[in-house]
């Protein structure tokens, strides 16, 4: 009896938080473009998601064997360096710079090249400045990518709320009574939408500032290689620069 008027005066919780309502509930009740919007939003994670874990996996791989440019300096050779250089630069990102330096500084002449009427440290920085370039192209890749993830997924998460609402209030209009159980229970499943394009956009944008730090302080270290082989293959000298 005691329990039988107890809920006899105040309401079962179930019949008030409307049980159906969630985010089975509001892909059951969406159309094509809601499904669209959510298939887009997904893809687009997944996309992200791979470039951040796969460049990440080389970035760390780059950190990693940027130590041995100070160790390339002390090999008794320059052969010696080019192979100590070769074995620890694993993403080949510094070891093409001192082979195809070498390979410039040592062209011969020859009628039949180009090469031939250049001077050898023009011939050595174009090179060098050649692999820079291709260097910053590889590390650059997948960053456009995440800047337009990072920028566009809560748009796109945003239109999928507002095509919720609309179809709500459409709902409750053409029911011909206002009750605002049954508004915000629609509405509430519509802001779902935003959240996934916020979850799909955040890790992009982190992605994308944290590589592009990684990128920059690489191609720096990259220049000051540069520098140092350039001074050495043409003046036999190392130029210490300022890092």
């Amino acid at each position: 009896m005691l329990f039988r008027s107890f809920t006899g005066n105040f309401p079962i919780m179930n019949d008030t938080l409307h049980p159906t309502l969630g985010l089975a509930h509001y892909w059951a009740q969406g159309d094509a473009i809601t499904h669209t919007v959510a298939y887009v939003l997904l893809l687009m994670s997944v996309i992200s998601w791979y470039y951040i874990t796969s460049k990440a996996w080389t970035s760390w791989r780059i950190r990693q064997s940027a130590g041995v440019l100070e160790s390339f300096w002390d090999a008794p050779s320059m052969d010696d360096a080019i192979n100590l250089l070769k074995h620890a630069d694993t993403e080949q990102v510094y070891a093409p710079l001192a082979t195809h330096a070498v390979e410039a500084i040592n062209i011969k002449a020859n009628s039949q090249s180009l090469n031939a009427s250049v001077d050898p440290s023009e011939l050595v920085t174009r090179t060098l400045r050649q692999q820079i370039n291709r260097v910053s192209s590889r590390l650059e890749s997948g960053l456009t990518l995440l800047a337009s993830v990072g920028s566009t997924a809560p748009f796109i998460g945003l239109f999928g709320t507002v095509w919720g609402i609309y179809h709500a209030l459409a709902a409750v209009s053409a029911a011909g009574t206002i009750q605002i159980d049954k508004v915000a229970g629609p509405v509430g499943e519509a802001l779902i939408m935003t959240a996934i394009g916020l979850v799909v956009a955040i890790p992009a944008v982190l992605g994308y500032n944290a590589f592009t730090r990684v990128n920059r302080v690489t191609l720096s270290e990259l220049d000051a290689f540069a520098h140092d082989l350039h001074a050495h293959l043409t003046t036999g000298t190392r130029v210490r620069t300022t890092r």
